[in-house]
């Protein structure tokens, strides 16, 4: 078993890989983090700048783990008024805020690893950042003695499994026609002229990623031991999902493969 140890980023959400991620990165731990990603970064900065800062990307792999919150808060508790560096001393607000005297038990155990393509620091010292998944990882164990959460990961197999070509093959017919039902329910027309992938993994994350389910369903899916037993999974959802809808007058606006941007 090979591990690593890398900055850890717990999120009320589910990555997958292939997906894209934006965050809207304020609090000081997640600051901290980035600002040791871009320390790796050929074009940083050597001293800070009080205006925004121009984004910075690089090409060298940026990575931190993004695991989806089983119970805890996305955000620290903070006290009215207070700076962020204030905060983190005087409320707790340290890299652990939120998740308990055991963070590992607060988190997910399978995760995805992210590499920050682009990050750019505001002139407040917040940070927007644009991270892409790239792996599946199993959480080991939690660090909390630095500025941020680390975590020792090992990365996991992506493995097709048994007749992951067909049923990839089945998930996009079922995904069309699940769209096509959606958008028919919020009186709109489906406008994506957009070509769907035809490899299963990719299939299987996409649709994963794109249907409107909530983070449990997600984070199963994400577990799914081969690509061929996440499509199987994703097969049934879709069908029952449609039928679902179909008996619907209207459903809530939500739009598909889309992420809103994440707060920490």
């Amino acid at each position: 078993m090979t591990t690593v140890r890398l900055p850890l980023f717990p999120l009320n959400s589910v990555l997958f890989p292939g997906l894209v991620l934006p965050l809207n990165v304020f609090e000081e731990r997640y600051r901290a983090m980035m600002r040791d990603l871009l320390k790796a970064s050929p074009d940083d900065p050597s001293e800070p700048d009080t205006e925004p800062t121009e984004p910075s990307t690089s090409d060298e792999p940026r990575q931190f783990v993004v695991v989806a919150i089983r119970d805890g808060h996305e955000v620290a508790p903070t006290s009215s008024g207070m700076p962020d560096e204030v905060t983190t001393k005087e409320a707790g607000a340290g890299p652990a805020a939120g998740f308990g005297d055991d963070p590992v038990a607060s988190f997910h155990t399978i995760g995805c690893i992210a590499d920050a393509a682009t990050i750019r620091e505001r002139a407040d010292g917040s940070f927007e950042v644009l991270a892409t998944g790239t792996r599946r990882v199993k959480l080991h164990s939690v660090d909390a003695s630095g500025p941020y959460l680390t975590a020792k990961v090992e990365e996991l197999p992506e493995e097709d499994g048994e007749e992951a070509g067909a049923l990839a093959e089945g998930v996009l017919r079922a995904f069309r026609s699940y769209q096509k039902r959606l958008a028919g329910a919020r009186e709109r027309s489906l406008t994506t002229g957009a070509e769907l992938p035809d490899e299963p993994s990719v299939v299987s994350y996409l649709v994963a990623a794109a249907a409107v389910l909530d983070v449990p369903t997600k984070q199963h899916l994400l577990e799914a031991e081969d690509v061929a037993s996440r499509l199987r999974e994703e097969l049934t959802l879709l069908r029952a999902e449609t039928a679902i809808i179909r008996h619907l007058p209207s459903l809530p606006a939500t739009e598909l493969t889309r992420q809103s941007t994440s707060l920490n």
